[in-house]
């Protein structure tokens, strides 16, 4: 669905394409297919592993995501990575996972399969790390709408490839309208136009700071429970809010030095 309503705006972003060599196709084909297809997959079967239980196991290992994230920037990317920056980048993790499990109560016990599924939740944290920073690679090149565009129009022919090899095609035409509608919502919110938004920041932001802004996420999954459901916030969840927004600004403050010592130019330092 984000494919197609992106296409409808190709005049705006195709004039972007001459302007990529095989180093960018090769970044946003690998990032359609990691954290396009892959990822998705990994995930997503790693939840159905557990019965989709909440605040398990699976949701605790895809906060390591960042850690992926950081070091796939510092090799592709050549963003300087200090002792202090690792530091706070630890204590944004130590945070997000204080906001994710109230009272430091993590689910482990979620049937047979919970080994599987945190090894494939561990995956999905890793292809999804490690395409934050190839799709920095493209976005130094070109718009974040053709970013988008990109990851949107190739990562359905390897999705398409998953179901085929899975023998699973006929199940697309037992799609109610219902679901055909929540789909639409998903890719209004959290998906072609929330990926819209994050390619933004991204084009402006280092890598491996905006890894770190991810782990929101947690915060604003716990505010919507309260306000929506009622349910109350934990001392424990509190403080994870306060370590998670210190460690990131102070994370970001690194950066931004440490990319004036390497003479990095201002666009790549942008932050919101």
């Amino acid at each position: 669905m984000g494919a197609v309503i992106l296409f409808l705006f190709v005049g705006k972003w195709a004039k972007d394409l001459p302007k990529m060599t095989k180093k960018e196709w090769g970044a946003m084909t690998l990032v359609a297919l990691l954290s396009g297809a892959l990822g998705t997959v990994l995930y997503t079967s790693a939840l159905q592993l557990i019965h989709f239980t909440q605040f398990s196991v699976v949701v605790l290992l895809q906060q390591l995501q960042p850690i992926s994230a950081i070091l796939a920037a510092s090799l592709l990317l050549r963003e300087k990575i200090t002792r202090k920056f690792l530091l706070y980048a630890l204590l944004a993790i130590s945070g997000a996972y204080l906001i994710t499990f109230k009272n430091l109560e993590v689910n482990l016990v979620t049937g047979a399969g919970t080994a599987l599924a945190g090894a494939l939740a561990l995956g999905a944290g890793l292809v999804w790390g490690s395409s934050t920073a190839l799709s920095k690679v493209a976005l130094n090149k070109v718009s974040f709408l053709t970013g988008t565009a990109l990851r949107f129009l190739i990562a359905p022919i390897f999705a398409f490839l998953f179901i085929l090899g899975r023998g699973e095609l006929s199940d697309m035409l037992t799609l109610q309208s219902e679901q055909w509608w929540t789909l639409l919502l998903i890719t209004f919110s959290t998906g072609m136009v929330a990926l819209l938004f994050y390619y933004y920041g991204l084009k402006r932001t280092p890598a491996r700071v905006c890894t770190l802004y991810e782990l929101a996420w947690p915060a604003s999954a716990i505010f919507i429970d309260y306000f929506m459901f009622g349910n109350t916030l934990s001392a424990t969840q509190f403080l994870g809010i306060a370590v998670l927004v210190v460690a990131v600004y102070m994370a970001t403050k690194e950066a931004v030095k440490s990319g004036e010592e390497i003479g990095l130019k201002p666009a790549h330092l942008e932050v919101s």
